[in-house]
């Protein structure tokens, strides 16, 4: 199996640098001193579950002459997903399947729309984490990856990704319903995203405060809102599911949206709450808290405001 991994950063380099040391060929597009560091050192693992380790990277910035891959993880942040599929048009095979494990429940659309239909796979990543510095990835929990087919239908060719995950210590299910995996997701992220970097507070502070946790809640009772207008089944129970995952967080925990809004770094803002908040307009599902965040840090989207 040929594996190309656009994204080499937390997710990508993660699940890239396992399926690498169980004997997997992978492929790391990259660029800037990650991708120099990647080819002159390897790609270096520190994991606070399994300890630290380097693989030899194959890493490149393009795929000019690449063979078609049989399977891309499509790890890039979500308002790059347009730019970075139509640069790996060249390695996708007649039934590549891309592998979106981004943030957000549209980008698979994006795929579809660049790259043709039937390569986009929907997948939800359950991990955390980061690039510590160029050629080195920090993970301090979680591992898991599921994936399936857009249209539900069995896949020998995500079968076969599974295994190759398995071989490697990844666990990894292929499952018929993966638009429910991806909202079930969404709706965690996007409380989590949106109260973190609208208080600039720790998801701790958040839940000690009545107002930011009830809000907290609210925002997830408004996309399960969306979810189940638009025709996803949703558990009855998501919502209180969702609230109790976070009421297991770390005090500490941030976000990803968080990190990039105090960095002044662009924020993957529309794939989260400006989705939600324009599709809960066309379905006629109110959304007055994900408005509220959407609308307070619509000024920073594209990086700290200019004065």
């Amino acid at each position: 199996m040929r594996v190309l991994v656009v994204g080499a950063g937390g997710v990508g380099g993660y699940f890239g640098a396992h399926l690498v040391r169980a004997g997997t060929a992978v492929t790391f597009l990259a660029r800037g001193a990650h991708l120099e560091a990647m080819r002159r050192d390897g790609l270096r693992i520190r994991s606070a579950v399994d300890g630290e380790w380097t693989v030899k990277a194959d890493a490149v910035s393009d795929v000019a002459g690449q063979p078609p891959a049989d399977v891309v993880l499509f790890c890039v942040k979500s308002f790059d997903t347009e730019t970075a599929a139509a640069a790996i048009r060249p390695a996708i095979g007649s039934d590549t399947a891309v592998v979106s494990l981004q943030n957000g429940v549209d980008n698979e659309e994006t795929l579809d729309r660049v790259l043709g239909p039937a390569h986009a796979v929907g997948g939800v990543a359950y991990v955390f984490a980061t690039i510590e510095a160029p050629g080195v990835i920090a993970h301090r929990l979680g591992g898991r990856v599921v994936f399936g087919e857009l249209d539900g239908r069995p896949s020998p060719r995500l079968e076969r990704l599974r295994a190759a995950f398995a071989a490697a210590g990844v666990p990894a299910d292929v499952v018929p319903d993966i638009r429910r995996a991806l909202w079930e997701k969404y709706l965690m992220i996007s409380a989590q995203a949106g109260m973190t970097g609208l208080t600039r507070a720790p998801i701790g502070v958040i839940r000690s405060v009545p107002e930011t946790w009830r809000m907290y809640r609210l925002i997830v009772e408004e996309l399960a809102a969306i979810a189940r207008a638009g025709g996803v089944r949703l558990g009855d129970d998501v919502v209180d599911s969702v609230v109790k995952a976070a009421e297991g967080l770390a005090p500490e925990a941030l976000s990803s949206l968080h990190h990039d809004l105090v960095q002044g770094r662009r924020l993957e803002l529309e794939a989260l709450h400006g989705h939600a908040a324009r599709l809960g307009q066309r379905l006629g599902v109110a959304t007055p808290m994900v408005l509220a965040v959407y609308a307070a840090l619509k000024p920073h989207v594209d990086g700290r405001p200019a004065r």
